[in-house]
């Protein structure tokens, strides 16, 4: 499915009382797109799609598997001198779009094993935290994991906003009232009126 629901170990066996995550809108943001427009650097910094999804699955092995000694799928970026510092926001030429969300999936399923057979309140340690302050209940780095993967959701809607005018928080919920290119326009233009008014 995507998401985070469905587990039943929270408080008196029910559901662990977190909102559902959908983890494939962050992929549905790749669908259609050329292997250049995926990896294409976007902002500055060299924001881009399929790099937000590989860190995407970085957060989930190393927060919700690594940090409660469970396995992963792949070294993790973070305090590993063989692993190119930032190497987690990018795809390598020898890396291509279907492995990197298929390692995604793979995450995904690791990440509801820990969700699903261990407690909320069991402690672990972040491996590339200082030793001295790397403790966290899976209830924290689960937290952590959904506001990191809605933030970066966030920034997916904009670069594929960017790249066609494609909108919409998931698949059959476009988010928005402006479906008609001509509206968009129109919007744009008053705020822009709005904005170059006030600013002068």
């Amino acid at each position: 499915m995507g998401d985070f629901a469905g587990a039943s170990n929270g408080p008196e066996g029910g559901p662990v009382p977190v909102p559902a995550v959908r983890r494939d809108a962050l992929l549905w943001k790749l669908t259609g797109l050329s292997e250049y427009d995926v990896r294409r650097p976007l902002t500055t910094t060299g924001t881009n799609l399929l790099g937000l999804v590989k860190h995407a699955t970085a957060v989930e092995l190393g927060y919700l598997c690594a940090t409660f000694d469970r396995p992963t799928i792949r070294p993790l970026p973070w305090g590993n001198t063989d692993v190119e510092p930032g190497s987690d926001l990018w795809a390598t030429s020898g890396e291509s779009q279907e492995q990197i969300v298929d390692q995604y999936r793979q995450a995904w399923t690791q990440a509801d094993s820990t969700i699903n057979n261990v407690s909320l309140d069991t402690f672990g340690r972040v491996p590339w935290w200082p030793a001295d302050d790397n403790e966290v209940t899976l209830h924290h780095a689960l937290v952590r994991v959904i506001a990191d993967t809605h933030r970066h959701a966030g920034h997916a809607d904009i670069l594929r906003e960017q790249l066609d005018g494609s909108v919409g928080m998931n698949e059959g919920n476009l988010s928005t009232t402006l479906l008609d290119a001509g509206d968009r326009d129109q919007q744009r233009s008053r705020l822009e009126r709005i904005a170059s008014r006030l600013g002068a």
